[in-house]
């Protein structure tokens, strides 16, 4: 409560100021007595914790004077600031219904109310209300990114693609990674709708878009997979490396099963070593030290991770190795490499495994829209010791 009032009496402050001055310039001795003295009333009111009582007198001086309109804009936004919302659409609904505004002074409203809403989460109104402020004007822009955010919660993909074409065309900046990402949103879900083709014809608008959109890649090598179309899914999943190679670890145990399939396991092999050397990963290292050892066994595998290890050490190599190991070594070692693989598997299981890198929110699952920001493909893999 008392971080309301300190952030109101300035206002008040400055409204009773200004107003003397007006009033005095005026001439006006009714005005000029009234006026300043309503404020303080409504002031004692909020010391009082009468909230309403102070919020309808605000709004009663909007009778008196019309120039008091910024103090009641700046009144509703920072009770929306604080969350309360009910008294913010309040006053902003009165500010509109009076007839004497300017436009200026309306359009400013209504942006506010817009915002109002979308804070109570009545996308639907505030759909409306924005919806009135992007054609030209001081609030185009800032409306039309509230309207994107808007069909981005109610995941009109449709609408997003509009709305973040007219925003690129409005401000010069590229959406088209943005928009690609709405296509791939697009996709999966016809896709999950038993819609294959429709779901490629998609996803290829999305690499349209964006060339480096390597979620685009993942789900057509997927859907190509799913459909026994090896050799497509291979060359889809191939594109990561070249777009966006933080995202290998997401294909490796599919490409590897497209390459079995087709009897081509050399051939993955070779990927892996060549993306080793690039990547320093350790879903590829484990990958390649798995098909070490089901050619060459268990000792060849241990000490492939184990020459690893020595230059990059991770939670995750280390696990594999005792794994390994445990079914090589005697009885008496065994029951202590098994604690350690206890250890480190708890270590395993109780670590995020992606992080945004706009925010750093951090989970176990890949979001393509960061749940914590909201921004499009910032969550990715960790890397260290217990990442990648």
């Amino acid at each position: 409560m008392f971080e309301v009032l300190f952030l109101l009496l300035p206002i008040a402050a400055i409204s009773g100021w200004w107003l003397g001055r007006r009033s005095k310039a005026r001439r006006q001795e009714d005005s000029t007595l009234d006026l300043p003295s309503s404020y303080l009333r409504g002031l004692n009111y909020l010391l009082n914790e009468q909230q309403d009582k102070a919020i309808d007198l605000f709004i009663q001086l909007l009778d008196v004077d019309n120039d008091t309109v910024e103090t009641h804009l700046a009144l509703g936004s920072l009770f929306r600031r604080r969350g309360e919302v009910d008294r913010a659409i309040r006053i902003h609904q009165n500010l509109i219904a009076r007839p004497t505004l300017s436009k200026e002074q309306r359009m400013q409203a209504l942006f506010e109310l817009g915002q109002d809403y979308m804070r109570a989460g009545l996308l639907d109104r505030a759909e409306t209300l924005l919806g009135e402020l992007i054609t030209n004007g001081p609030h185009t822009v800032a409306a039309l990114q509230h309207l994107l955010d808007i069909y981005q919660q109610e995941k009109d993909w449709d609408k997003a693609i509009q709305i973040a074409q007219r925003l690129e065309s409005r401000t010069g900046q590229s959406k088209r990674n943005l928009i690609a990402q709405y296509y791939c949103e697009k996709a999966d879900s016809v896709y999950r709708h038993g819609e294959p083709s429709k779901a490629l014809k998609l996803l290829k608008r999305a690499l349209a878009e964006d060339v480096n959109c390597a979620r685009a890649s993942i789900m057509e090598g997927d859907i190509e997979k799913s459909a026994g179309n090896y050799k497509a899914a291979i060359r889809a999943y191939h594109r990561v490396e070249q777009q966006e190679p933080d995202y290998l670890p997401e294909i490796i145990k599919s490409l590897t099963e497209c390459y079995r399939a087709i009897g081509k396991v050399d051939d993955m092999v070779t990927f892996l070593r060549q993306n080793l050397a690039k990547h320093n990963s350790i879903s590829i290292m484990l990958a390649l030290a798995e098909l070490i050892r089901q050619e060459k066994g268990d000792v060849d595998a241990a000490d492939f991770i184990t020459e690893y290890l020595k230059q990059r050490p991770s939670v995750r190599g280390m696990d594999r190795l005792i794994e390994i190991n445990l079914g090589n070594v005697k009885e008496s070692v065994r029951d202590k490499l098994q604690v350690l693989k206890d250890v480190t598997t708890r270590l395993i299981e109780e670590k995020p495994i992606y992080t945004c890198t706009q925010c750093g929110f951090t989970g176990r699952t890949l979001y393509w829209q960061c749940p914590s920001c909201k921004q499009w493909n910032t969550v990715k893999p960790i890397q260290g010791v217990e990442g990648e």
